[in-house]
C-alpha cells in the first residue's frame, strides 16, 4: 500500500508538471535593431510588464537583429507566418504593407516628438479602419507606434542647400516612397542591408546614410563619415505588430492587457529614445577626434508650381 501511495504521488506530481508546462506560454518578439537600441529598450519594458501582469504564465523572448536572420523581410515573413508572434516593422516594411510607407513621408509629422508619438498611438489613428485593415489584409495587426527620434543624415561632404545633395549616393531603407523622395531631392538613393552598411560606407559604396542619432553611434557609422546633418525632415517610426491569427486567438483579457501595456509605454518609449539620442550624440563627440559635427537646419521643402 505504501508503495502504491508513493507511485500515485509520483504520477500526480508528473501530471502537475505537464499541466504547468502546458499552461506556460512564450511570445517571441523580433526586433529590427541590436541589443542596446531604442527598440530593445522598449521591448525590455514590454517583456517586464507582460511577465509581471501574467505572474510569469507568459514569457516574452526577445530576438534582436541577427537572431532571426539578416534581412528585414525575413523578420516580417516570420511574423506573418506565426513563427514569431510579435515584431517591429519600419521603413522596409513598405514591401509587405505598402500603406506603412506613410511613416516615411517627409515634413508631415509634428515638430514636437512627444506630440508625434501621442498622435500615432491615439485610437483615432492606430485603431482606425484604414490603418488596421492595411495590416490585417497581410496577416498582421498593428499594436503600437514607436517614434525613435529624428532621422539624421551623415555624409562625407557638407550639405547646406538642396543643390549640395545632387547625385549623392545615400543609403535608404528598401522603401519605394523613400527612394522616390530622395530622387526628388536630387540624390541617388541606394538600399544596403543594415548589417553591411558600415563596410559599404567605409569602402565608398555609399556616400551618405540616414538613421536616428543612436543608431549612428551604436553601429559605429560615425567612424566612417564626416558630417552629421539635422535637416529635421522626418522622424523614424517603427510599428509594433503581431501575427493576426495569434492576436485574434488571444483572450479578451490578454488583448486588453496588451492595450494597457502599449498605452503605458507611449511615454516610456519617448523617454527611452530621448535619453538614447541625447547621450549617444555626446558619446560620438567624445569618442571622435576626426568627426566634424555640423548641424544644419536650413533645408526645407521647395514649393512646386
Amino acid at each position: 500500500m505504501k508503495l502504491q501511495k508513493v507511485a500515485l504521488g509520483v504520477a500526480v506530481a508528473s501530471m502537475m508538471g505537464v499541466a504547468t508546462t502546458a499552461s506556460a506560454e512564450t511570445w517571441r518578439f523580433g526586433l529590427e535593431e541590436i541589443e542596446g537600441s531604442v527598440q530593445h529598450g522598449y521591448a525590455e519594458e514590454f517583456k517586464k510588464l507582460v511577465e509581471e501582469k501574467t505572474d510569469g504564465d507568459i514569457t516574452v523572448q526577445l530576438l534582436p537583429y541577427g537572431k532571426w536572420g539578416s534581412s528585414y523581410s525575413e523578420l516580417y515573413d516570420a511574423v506573418q507566418g506565426g513563427a514569431i508572434q510579435l515584431g517591429f516593422g519600419s521603413g522596409a516594411l513598405g514591401g509587405t504593407v505598402p500603406e506603412s510607407q506613410l511613416m516615411s513621408l517627409n515634413f508631415v509629422m509634428p515638430a514636437d516628438e512627444m506630440e508625434t508619438v501621442t498622435v500615432l498611438n491615439s485610437d483615432e489613428f492606430l485603431k482606425s479602419d484604414a490603418w488596421q485593415d492595411s495590416f490585417r489584409e497581410r496577416g498582421l495587426v498593428p499594436l503600437a507606434e514607436l517614434a525613435e527620434g529624428y532621422q539624421v543624415w551623415t555624409t562625407n561632404k557638407e550639405i547646406t542647400t538642396p543643390e549640395d545633395i545632387e547625385n549623392l549616393q545615400i543609403r535608404v531603407m528598401d522603401n519605394t516612397l523613400l527612394r522616390e523622395t530622395y530622387k526628388g531631392y536630387g540624390a541617388s538613393p541606394i538600399s544596403i542591408a543594415y548589417g553591411e552598411l558600415y563596410s559599404a560606407l567605409q569602402q565608398g559604396q555609399a556616400e551618405g546614410n540616414i538613421q536616428p542619432v543612436f543608431a549612428h553611434e551604436e553601429m559605429g557609422f560615425y567612424e566612417v563619415q564626416d558630417y552629421l546633418i539635422f535637416a529635421k525632415q522626418s522622424q523614424f517610426v517603427a510599428t509594433l505588430m503581431g501575427n493576426l491569427d495569434w492576436y485574434d486567438g488571444l483572450s479578451d483579457e490578454q488583448r486588453d492587457m496588451i492595450d494597457d501595456i502599449t498605452g503605458e509605454l507611449v511615454q516610456v518609449g519617448h523617454d527611452i529614445q530621448t535619453e538614447f539620442n541625447t547621450t549617444r550624440l555626446e558619446t560620438m563627440k567624445e569618442k571622435s577626434d576626426k568627426w566634424l559635427f555640423k548641424i544644419y537646419r536650413a533645408l526645407r521643402p521647395v514649393a512646386v508650381e
